[in-house]
């Protein structure tokens, strides 16, 4: 098969793939047009391009889309699947690399750690104002239980917290490690509230003002998911009222598409943001390490491959 790389990945991806016979061409530092390639059967991009019908329409010969990532929401995958070309994508790659994350930006917070940090640079020696929370003592309640949120849940094991899960498209997969519950009990007993389900439209903005109020105890927010999911203004509105005791963000609603910018300089909300004492911030990396680099496009190869017998 012919297979068009528009977007930098591991270069693993495309040695096994042309170890297996496929001709591959690297797109991504070029302009060259796609009817250039119109015999081409494979694609393989990551976050920025949007592969769409209009993208579709120019490679009438495509039997299959690899997303080197998690998410899906740059895939028209209606089109794709009237067409009967598969998609492929590569949670199993990052999901460790998001756990781990989201674990170390939770214990951060209940910490402190950066405030601690600050101070003592500062000169200040306050011990009080740094008395951390157990995490022992919490609920944790992972909202969308795919792989990053079962990821994270794993990190969890002996940490002594409570952990519980909801997803509306998913069901049984509750352990002796987590307690699978409706939405009603999740909003009851949530004190520590993660979020890992997809970008949607259905999800777009589902965290917004109404939503947060709609939880029964004030909230430490971990969000490591695709940032549209929460409406960032609203979020500061329930740390002002404490609906919101702390947050952690990896993902932004102003991040450009492919998640290497961010868009909207001087937005006020951007610097009520910035300028907030108790959010941590960091810049889309969750599941961007050394090692996820590599797996994320060894998974791919696996499925592709596996695919094309």
């Amino acid at each position: 098969m012919k297979v068009l790389f528009l977007e930098t990945v591991h270069s693993i991806l495309r040695e096994r793939l042309e170890s297996a016979g496929h001709v591959c061409f690297d797109l991504s530092k070029t302009n060259s047009p796609l009817a250039q390639h119109s015999d081409a059967e494979g694609l393989v991009i990551r976050s920025r391009i949007q592969a769409d019908a209009t993208l579709m329409d120019q490679l009438p010969q495509l039997k299959f889309i690899a997303r080197s990532g998690a998410g899906m929401e740059n895939v028209d995958l209606l089109t794709a699947g009237h067409h009967g070309i598969e998609v492929f994508n590569s949670p199993e790659g990052n999901q460790n690399a998001v756990g781990e994350h989201t674990l170390g930006m939770l214990l951060a917070l209940l910490n402190k750690l950066r405030s601690a940090d600050s101070g003592i640079r500062r000169g200040v020696w306050d011990r009080e104002g740094h008395r951390g929370v157990e995490l022992a003592s919490q609920t944790v309640g992972i909202f969308g239980y795919g792989h990053m949120g079962e990821a994270f849940a794993s990190k969890l094991r002996g940490m002594g917290c409570c952990v519980i899960a909801y997803d509306k498209y998913r069901s049984g997969f509750g352990t002796k490690h987590v307690e699978e519950v409706d939405l009603a009990e999740f909003k009851q007993r949530t004190q520590i509230l993660s979020i890992h389900c997809n970008l949607t439209a259905e999800t777009h903005g589902i965290f917004d003002r109404a939503c947060l109020q709609s939880f029964a105890q004030s909230l430490v927010l971990l969000h490591t998911a695709r940032g549209p999911i929460l409406r960032t203004a609203d979020l500061l509105d329930a740390l002002q009222t404490g609906h919101v005791t702390h947050a952690a963000l990896d993902v932004f609603e102003r991040e450009s598409g492919g998640f290497e910018a961010l868009n909207g300089e001087g937005d006020p909300v951007w610097t009520r943001l910035l300028a907030h004492p108790r959010v941590l911030l960091s810049p889309h990396v969750a599941g961007w390490t050394h090692e996820s680099y590599f797996k994320l496009s060894d998974v791919l190869a696996d499925k592709i491959l596996d695919w094309a017998g």
